[in-house]
């Protein structure tokens, strides 16, 4: 080693030394406890291990005394930080399982090395204690260093870290410093001079930060337990320090024995192995299957249900209000579990549960009726259903048959009511667990109040939409109680004049065309209000054909350019439903079909016979829709596109064919068209083969 660097080194190891001598006269003059005590044997062995390696590096101290003193040094603060992690816990209490395993690991390290450092002085028969192990050794002690680092500091709560986040840096700095050096040393056969110069001035710089933690006199008994984030992220690190310790081993065999390749080689592999660790760490199944084996072994209960419940509200109650809300709800299930996907099916009518949201499962789709064996199962056990299980242990669920939509599912895992009171508001149905977790009591537990919660906020969300459409509606009602009062006052004025001007023939041609001009308007009025008049009647349901009602709507689109193509059922096809009202709803998507398809395309009318139901579809080849907008806003009342609409068309359309007991499915593309297709109940004397003889 170079003369200057050897002043140098000295320089720092000495200052090193007297930091640590003075900072031992201020904790014993200031310290009862025994948490001081074992501070100040710390900072002892501190000033110790300054002075020897500051004497070692002239050759005036044998290597082998600064060697042990560093060992002892460390081995002092690791006993300091697992007291301080002692002290925190319940009285009586042990140590968690994996604290107590750092502390043999810890102890079997100190005394290991200690004795191979200290038996050629003891008994000089005896070999000298590998250079390569030497290293090894200290490099772990700075792994389990920065482990109970980290422990100590997420142990203490937020608002008492003030006093102990100065240690916690200082000895961070110091195990990753000397975690640095002896990886490197490691790595490279030898230690390098330069970084074992710097090494006592970075001590030398630690020191008043201990300092200002020991003035602050921390309560370091506070009664802070393990968390189970602690354990995860205490495991976490310590399996990175490991895998980075045996590609440090790999990569210097590597280089030792890869000849002239050696270098490049160990490049090579040194830079796959940290983008593998970073691979691993971003990884979310390896993170849950990590989070199940620790709540496994070293935890009485499964789930830290504080925090558990904590992520749960703060994810259903992200957001503004009611904005995704159903999406929310399932997302919140599913972490529960870590679940990469899930979606929700609730009740939209009084005959069927239909998909109302998915999170990251865009591809299961189904209806289920409300009065299946599946949906009166649920409603009656209110059990979470577990599909693998039923798979192997059918008994257990007796004739239950699962939808076919679900049997298709292959990633199908739980399904989970949502009840509210007695009601089965919907149900989730979640894909398998990226932690491979079993589903068990404890599962059960937390799902099921977890999706009585989840219940409650969907409930209220669906009460606030329905209350908001009713207002809606109630300002809708009162701007057509206006619009008929001025009809009224128009038709009456209108109507006088129509007398007056039979009374004052000056031209007789003008005269006759006014008069038929205000006529037809005096007609046309009293058809609009008429209609108005009508709007709160009772509907009155009769058995009409449906061939009927399909021309009647293409019909009354004769005003656009592009003519629809009709292909009509039997004429003794019928469905019970009023006639004006049937045929206005089927309209109105036939009209939308058609201001969306350009003159070029095809708008298709169609009527047949399924599965013992009627079906209409129409099927255009226009703009089309995407998702989002048919999810969110196709079927909302209120809610148009066009600069003149009032979006009351397919909201109507929606709630006719659901209180005839029919339903309404959509299948668009952008760019592509759209196809609606319509179910409604066939009337019993319907004749879907053929007219009746």
């Amino acid at each position: 080693m170079p003369e200057t660097l050897l002043i140098l080194a000295t320089a720092g190891y000495g200052l090193a030394a007297l930091a640590y001598l003075g900072l031992s006269g201020l904790i014993i003059s200031s310290w009862k406890r025994r948490h001081g005590r074992l501070l100040v044997l710390a900072t002892g062995l501190s000033t110790i291990w300054g002075a020897l390696s500051a004497l070692s590096a002239w050759g005036w101290m044998p290597p082998v005394l600064g060697f042990a003193s560093e060992i002892g040094r460390n081995g002092a603060w690791l006993g300091l930080m697992l007291y301080i992690l002692h002290l925190r816990l319940p009285p009586g209490a042990t140590l968690p399982a994996p604290l107590r395993l750092i502390r043999a690991l810890s102890s079997v390290l100190v005394v290991g090395l200690l004795v191979g450092s200290l038996m050629p002085i003891i008994a000089p028969t005896q070999p000298v204690m590998p250079q390569w192990a030497g290293n090894l050794g200290l490099l772990l002690l700075a792994v389990l260093g920065l482990v109970l680092v980290e422990q100590v500091f997420r142990s203490t709560r937020p608002e008492d870290r003030w006093a102990i986040k100065f240690l916690c840096l200082g000895l961070g700095g110091l195990f990753i410093y000397d975690f640095y050096l002896y990886a490197n040393a490691m790595l490279f056969g030898a230690m390098d001079a330069q970084i074992w110069a710097a090494r006592g001035y970075v001590a030398a710089m630690v020191a008043p930060l201990i300092a200002v933690s020991a003035a602050r006199n921390p309560e370091w008994a506070a009664p802070v337990g393990l968390s189970r984030s602690m354990v995860f992220h205490t495991a976490s690190l310590l399996g990175a320090g490991v895998y980075l310790l045996l590609m440090a081993g790999a990569g210097y065999y590597l280089r030792l024995f890869g000849g002239e390749w050696g270098d490049v080689v160990q490049t090579i592999f040194i830079f796959a192995a940290a983008m593998l660790l970073m691979l691993l760490m971003l990884s979310g199944t390896l993170r849950a299957r990590l989070r199940v084996l620790l709540s496994k072994h070293f935890f009485s209960y499964r789930y830290d249900y504080r925090e558990e419940w904590l992520n749960f509200t703060r994810t259903l109650t992200e957001g503004q209000p009611g904005e995704q809300m159903c999406e929310r709800a399932v997302e919140a299930l599913a972490r529960l579990l870590e679940s990469p996907g899930g979606a929700l099916w609730m009740r939209e009518s009084q005959t069927s549960y239909q998909r109302a949201s998915h999170w990251n499962w865009g591809d299961i789709q189904g209806t289920e009726a409300a009065d299946s064996p599946f949906v009166q199962w649920l409603a009656e056990k209110q059990w979470i259903l577990d599909l693998d299980e039923m798979k192997t242990r059918r008994e257990l669920y007796g004739d239950l048959d699962l939808p076919r939509w679900i049997q298709q599912a292959d990633d199908a895992w739980l399904v989970v009511p949502l009840m509210l009171h007695a009601e089965l508001l919907g149900f989730v149905v979640l894909k398998h667990s990226l932690g491979k977790a079993n589903f068990n009591w404890e599962v059960s537990d937390l799902l099921k109040v977890a999706s009585r919660q989840a219940a409650a906020h969907l409930a209220q969300m669906r009460a606030s939409n329905q209350l908001i459409v009713a207002r809606q509606f109630e300002s809708f009602n009162r701007t057509t109680t206006f619009v008929i009062h001025d009809l009224k006052n128009l038709i009456a004025q209108l109507s006088l004049l129509l007398a007056n001007a039979e009374k004052h023939k000056h031209n007789p041609e003008f005269q006759a065309d006014m008069l038929d001009t205000v006529e037809n308007a005096v007609v046309r009025m009293n058809k609009v209000l008429t209609q108005l008049r009508r709007g709160g009647d009772d509907a009155r349901i009769e058995s009409v054909a449906l061939a009927e009602i399909l021309k009647d709507a293409a019909a009354s689109k004769k005003a656009f350019k592009l003519r629809p193509q009709l292909e009509l059922p039997p004429g003794g096809l019928r469905v019970q439903a009023e006639r004006e009202r049937l045929t206005r709803a089927i309209g109105h998507l036939l009209q939308n079909a058609l201001e969306a398809t350009p003159s070029s395309g095809q708008v298709t009318l169609r009527g047949c016979e399924e599965s013992g139901q009627a079906v209409i579809e129409i099927i255009d080849t226009g703009s089309g829709m995407d998702e989002a907008f048919i999810r969110t806003r196709l079927f909302q009342p209120f809610d148009s596109t066009k600069g003149a609409g009032m979006g009351i068309g397919a909201y109507e359309c929606r709630e006719t064919l659901r209180a005839l007991g029919g339903s309404i499915e959509v299948d668009s593309t952008p760019g592509s068209g759209t196809r609606f297709r319509l179910t409604l109940p066939l009337d019993p004397l319907s004749f879907p083969k053929g007219d009746a003889a």
